[in-house]
């Protein structure tokens, strides 16, 4: 099982069509997934969740998910803005590194910058970095995007000028990312919590952040980038090799502990057969019990 969460409607719609055989699965506190299987993969299957903007929904979906479905990958797929003149509307970016840019000091005179940042499970940039080889990943698109393997910044804000105080500390500070999304630091704090399972970032570019992303909008800018985030994404996935990610094969759960069936027998006064309790207890201590 991989999980792929999205934040915007349009982007799950982009992964929807990539998928056959879906169902809804409702998570006890409410969040509904779409499980699957990838058309042409049919050992693969796919749960995907929709979190909303901004990083706070994004990590407590991704624990969420995490906990419900034990996976052997999560990625977190959509579009984002543009920091480089170079990157074209519909290129795809695979985060190197996510920033989560607004932690810092504030002092009388300036700011003192305290970013986090979390990097790509290795396997999974292995995996990556050979898809463009043939760009046979992006048969079924009207046009071949280019791929690039860089940083991005992550924060609460929707960036769209490139003279903004945002704008400015983010190209002083983190010079290094080529795009600007809202929930990948959430993401990969959780991912990085859960310890267990390989994270990877997959953004295509929308618009360029630079008070121009109303018209890119209107011009379909983000159902182009989902669209191709999406094409790269279920192609990642569907090159994944799950025995060699934790979790084993598909769906199985992550590296848990062989536990003991227990068999009890209950009974009343003056002994009464009331019933029995055969199967795994699960504690409180244990992952995703009681969810």
């Amino acid at each position: 099982m991989i999980v792929i969460l999205t934040a915007l409607q349009v982007e799950q719609r982009a992964v929807l069509e990539h998928l056959v055989d879906v169902e809804p699965h409702r998570h006890a506190a409410g969040t509904i997934f779409d499980v699957g299987t990838l058309a042409g993969q049919r050992n693969r299957r796919v749960a995907l969740g929709v979190t909303g903007p901004g990083a706070l929904g994004a990590a407590t979906l991704t624990e969420r998910a995490f906990a419900e479905f034990s996976p052997s990958a999560m990625m977190f797929v959509g579009v984002a803005g543009g920091l480089r003149d170079w990157l074209e509307i519909g290129d795809v970016v695979v985060a190197t590194k996510v920033y989560s840019y607004h932690g810092g000091r504030s002092e009388d005179e300036e700011f003192l910058v305290r970013p986090r940042a979390w990097e790509i499970s290795h396997a999974v940039e292995q995996t990556a970095r050979r898809l463009p080889r043939d760009n046979a990943w992006a048969a079924a698109l009207p046009e071949t995007p280019g791929v690039h393997f860089e940083a991005i910044a992550a924060g609460d804000v929707v960036l769209n000028s490139t003279t903004s105080p945002v704008a400015r500390k983010i190209r002083r500070n983190f010079n290094d990312a080529v795009a600007i999304e809202m929930e990948s630091s959430g993401f990969a704090l959780a991912g990085h919590l859960s310890g267990k399972v390989p994270m990877v970032t997959v953004r295509a570019i929308s618009d360029r952040a630079d008070g121009t992303k109303s018209t890119t909008d209107r011009e379909g800018g983000q159902r182009v980038a989902a669209r191709n985030a999406a094409a790269f994404a279920v192609a990642l996935a569907a090159a994944l090799d799950d025995d060699e990610t934790p979790g084993g094969t598909a769906g199985a759960p992550g590296n848990a502990p062989t536990l003991p069936t227990i068999r009890s027998t209950s009974v009343a006064r003056d002994n009464a057969h009331v019933g029995q309790q055969i199967g795994v207890n699960f504690g409180a201590g244990w992952p995703g019990g009681g969810r």
